[in-house]
């Protein structure tokens, strides 16, 4: 990877910034600003695609290698129920923080909205259910799973060919090494991809602001400046456990570390986008490949923590603009269904959106509420994103201290590539 890449994704997102906001004052026909932002977000679009391209083959052969170079079924044992763990408790934190701000503020209270029909088009979403979760876990065609890019269904089948294939012994050589070959080539691929970040990262800022400009966020300040700041407190929690696991010294060049792929999840409110360059950053500072292909696609279906706090955020923030009273047994059973709900929605567009949308019908909520959100949805994305990958970075560097790794103590300078 070239030297500067974060700077460049920095700039890109300032430079983005400003043209997308010099559109929307210059521009006065919504038509035209729309047509631009349109045409701003093929860019963008295209980026996606070829970053989603690599990364089923990226997960499998990563994770099927590095299970396979495990060996013992106990340390895939541990080093699961470690990661686990780590993500439940990350889970409960980030739903603890999110209701507490929601509570506290109360940005919906004194709004007294009056339900609307009709929901945004294509928010529509079935009921999310225990059964269907636990269903969908396993694929039914691995094939199927990576042509829609199930992340949690390839977990699945990795780590049961990671197993058989350690089972294999000398037999299984000269496979491990084809599955080793095949994620380098995967990865040479993904930096080929990432160096065409900056300019993604650019189209999608510009086509965002051109269209809807700030004064879409004004409208909504309470709203977006709650979210965030219960987001700042979720930060203070991660840099706390990372700081306990690893250290003050080692916490710091970690966040250094992957600062770039946080900026590009930021500006293109993907995670997939950030993950190839996540897993390279990682092994740069020393987290083995074997707990970073294992911990990081877990990380992506099981610590959507970011995700989780807007969820809690936005359901009861439309139940407050409605004037809807939720007893504090409705609002368990919403926390419940939300630690559920998220598991798994890595690859849904506008994911949390969706999760909030499937569970307003549980409750009594109107589904207009959806529209009430809509508007500044990608702004919110934008710091809910950014809050996953950074989650799951931390969570796997520290994985790898219990593991015995030495995070941090690698001599390769940070920005080289």
């Amino acid at each position: 990877m070239r030297k500067g890449l974060t700077l460049l994704v920095f700039l890109a997102t300032l430079l983005g910034a400003g043209f997308g906001l010099a559109c929307h004052s210059l521009v006065h026909d919504p038509a035209t600003a729309a047509t631009i932002a349109q045409g701003l977000g093929l860019v963008t679009t295209i980026f996606l695609r070829a970053v989603k391209m690599l990364i089923a083959p990226l997960v499998l052969a990563t994770l099927v290698s590095g299970v396979g170079r495990m060996g013992d079924a106990g340390d895939i044992g541990r080093v699961a129920l470690r990661a686990m763990s780590w993500f439940i408790i990350a889970s409960l934190v980030s739903l603890a923080i999110g209701l507490g701000m929601v509570e506290a503020i109360g940005p919906g209270l004194g709004l007294h909205l009056q339900a609307g029909a009709g929901v945004a088009a294509g928010l529509k979403a079935a009921p999310m259910s225990v059964t269907a979760f636990l269903t969908n876990l396993v694929p039914t065609s691995i094939m199927d799973a990576m042509a829609r890019n199930e992340v949690l269904q390839i977990v699945i089948f990795s780590l049961i060919a990671g197993i058989a294939l350690s089972r294999l012994g000398e037999k299984g050589k000269h496979l491990l090494s084809v599955m080793e070959q095949l994620a380098n080539l995967v990865l040479q691929m993904a930096m080929f991809v990432m160096n065409l970040a900056p300019i993604a990262v650019f189209a999608a800022v510009a086509a965002t602001l051109a269209e809807g400009g700030v004064e879409i966020i004004g409208k909504y300040a309470s709203y977006v400046g709650g979210f965030y700041l219960a987001l700042a407190l979720l930060w203070l929690a991660l840099m706390a456990a990372g700081v306990a696991v690893l250290g003050v010294a080692r916490q710091k060049m970690l966040m250094k570390a992957i600062r770039e792929p946080a900026l590009i999840a930021l500006a293109t409110t993907s995670s997939e986008s950030a993950y190839p360059v996540l897993l390279y950053k990682l092994e740069q500072i020393g987290v083995s490949n074997r707990i970073a292909s294992f911990v990081l696609p877990l990380g992506y279906s099981f610590n959507l923590i970011g995700s989780m706090c807007y969820c809690i955020f936005a359901a009861l923030f439309i139940a407050q603009a409605y004037d809807v009273p939720l007893s504090s047994l409705q609002i368990t059973q919403l926390l419940f269904l939300i630690f559920i709900a998220s598991k798994g929605i890595a690859n849904v567009p506008r994911a949390s959106l969706v999760v909030v949308v499937s569970l307003l019908p549980y409750f009594h909520l109107p589904e207009a509420g959806a529209l009430l959100i809509l508007g500044v949805d990608h702004f919110m994305d934008m710091g809910r994103t950014c809050t996953n990958t950074v989650a799951t970075a931390i969570a796997a560097a520290s994985v790898a201290k219990w593991e015995g790794d030495k995070v941090g103590q690698v001599a390769i300078p940070l920005a080289a590539g």
